[in-house]
């Protein structure tokens, strides 16, 4: 009888709604890396790149257009719990996206080494093959890296927005493996930038292996990878808090890798070195701004109650102090601009750290400004790097920049701004958001925290500056770098870092209110 009661019973399927319009956003930019992708298989070569340019700004644009329609609704959880669309997601998204459209404004570079005709004419020797010349000066591309970016930027829209862990992994692979590809793909120093790439796969790949460990240790824990159901848990604790501290302890590995904060930073000066510098430059902005929105939503939503804040937030302060000190400390010692620019983001994590250990919405907020007036700076500063080459393409020996304000004043002129802004120099928009977050943790009650960020921004102030000084104070070299012609992208990318740069450290209002309204609207 009871199997045929059971034979007769029918499982009746409920198709999962999923609220399409709210995930628009990141359906947008997964939508145009697949047409990419079509693009690459069925368009002639020779239209290959205006097409894919063409087709990742659209989508960008699409994608924030999105954004902005969004803007305003209420705070939910969409697609099943498992994506958060709230005042938090919706700022990161859009920071991510115009972030993005800057950075791809210097990618859709084609003139990278029109450099080299000019050696060739004054009797030097150029490096490559005569084909890779050739495909040079024709101004071909892997226009393969369009696509697998924009797949990245569709992993980073998602990254934040995720309210289970699941799906935070799913768009953490999303992310990251375009990444591991892309920074394999410079054209000169191969195999730096290939040794570049196979690091950052697998220390990528560990990270990641920690941080579903520790997934599935909160699981254990919790019965559920929501990040709602875990804080429940949390607030009313049962037997096997084992399980918790070890998952939340593996999960912070993995996001903290993610954000290049110390101890887990060892892979951040050689792939910025390696990979193409316009790629490191979206890195160090993009990523960072996902990174720390997932971070936040972690702390925020899933262990924000006083019983976890109370083990986790000891521990993280002791990273933000480790890692100001080794940012710091370690970009004195560097003498390649490239990676003296990756030490000063690890520093930069540093500071951001602080903010997110604050747990205070003032501390939301400043963490909200920071990220973007960071992220432009910082492609504004890689921008320029792309610019001044040799026959081996670009110098970034510190050497080489010795006399460069004479050689290519606007150039020089440019950088000076990134790096004062880096430097904390009063009204810069960097500036502004050391303020905040100093301010905020002050009034969270972690002034030790601030008296070390402070010595780390005295300190940071001398590797800045020295560049300054060599730039415009040292002789030029009788053989130095050649300057690069911009293109009309590049140049709109350079004054649009620049001018946000200045603007938002003399009158900061404006983004300062959106962050502070929008770090208030957190869905949980």
């Amino acid at each position: 009888m009871s199997i045929l009661a059971a034979s007769s019973t029918t499982a009746t399927f409920v198709a999962p709604h999923v609220e399409f319009g709210k995930l628009s956003p990141m359906l947008i930019a997964f939508g145009t890396a697949t047409l990419g992708i079509l693009v690459e298989a069925f368009a002639p070569r020779k239209q290959r790149y205006g097409i894919q340019v063409g087709l990742a700004l659209v989508g960008i644009a699409a994608s924030f257009a999105a954004v902005l329609a969004l803007a305003g609704t209420t705070a939910s959880v969409v697609a099943q719990g498992s994506v958060a669309v709230d005042g938090t997601t919706l700022f990161l998204q859009g920071t991510i996206l115009v972030i993005s459209f800057v950075a791809f404004l210097v990618i859709a570079e084609r003139k990278t080494d029109q450099n080299q005709d000019a050696f060739a004419a004054q009797g030097a020797s150029v490096p490559g093959s005569a084909a890779e010349r050739e495909t040079t000066r024709r101004g071909w591309q892997t226009t393969e890296v369009y696509p697998l970016l924009m797949f990245s930027v569709g992993g980073m829209l998602l990254f934040p927005a995720a309210n289970d862990l699941l799906t935070m992994f799913v768009a953490l692979e999303a992310l990251s493996l375009p990444l591991y590809l892309v920074c394999g793909l410079a054209r000169h120093r191969r195999l730096l930038s290939q040794e570049a790439a196979l690091k950052y796969f697998l220390l990528g790949a560990f990270s990641s292996a920690f941080f579903l460990y520790g997934a599935a240790m909160l699981y254990g824990y919790a019965g559920s990878v929501n990040l709602a159901v875990i804080a429940q848990h949390v607030a009313h604790p049962t037997a096997g808090s084992t399980l918790l501290y070890t998952g939340v302890a593996l999960l912070g590995m993995g996001l903290l890798f993610k954000v290049g904060a110390a101890p887990f930073h060892m892979w951040t000066p050689d792939v910025y070195q390696g990979a193409p510098t316009p790629v490191t430059g979206f890195m160090a902005a993009a990523t960072k701004i996902a990174a720390f929105g997932a971070l936040v939503r972690v702390l925020d939503v899933g262990l924000g109650v006083n019983s976890a804040e109370n083990v986790w937030r000891p521990v993280m302060q002791a990273v933000a102090i480790i890692t100001m000190i080794v940012g710091g400390v370690l970009a004195l010692t560097q003498r390649d601009i490239k990676r003296m620019l990756a030490y000063s983001a690890i520093l930069n994590a540093g500071y951001l750290l602080i903010g997110v250990t604050s747990t205070t919405a003032q501390a939301r907020a400043a963490v909200l400004f920071y990220l973007p007036v960071y992220g432009v700076a910082i492609i504004g500063a890689f921008a320029v790097v792309t610019l001044v080459r040799d026959a081996g393409g670009e110098a970034t020996d510190l050497s080489r920049w010795a006399g460069l304000g004479r050689r290519a004043p606007i150039p020089a002129a440019l950088l000076a701004v990134f790096l004062l802004a880096f430097a904390g120099i009063p009204f810069t928009s960097i500036f502004i958001g050391k303020f905040a977050i100093f301010q905020a943790a002050l009034a969270a009650g972690s002034p030790d925290l601030v008296i070390v960020a402070v010595l780390a921004s005295a300190l940071a102030a001398f590797f800045y500056l020295r560049v300054v000084v060599v730039m415009f104070f040292s002789d030029p070299l009788p053989q130095g770098p050649t300057i690069a012609h911009p293109s009309i992208a590049v140049k709109t990318a350079l004054a649009v870092a620049a001018f946000a740069t200045v603007a938002l450290g003399v009158a900061p209002s404006l983004l300062l209110h959106l962050a502070n309204n929008s770090a208030g609207i957190l869905a949980k």
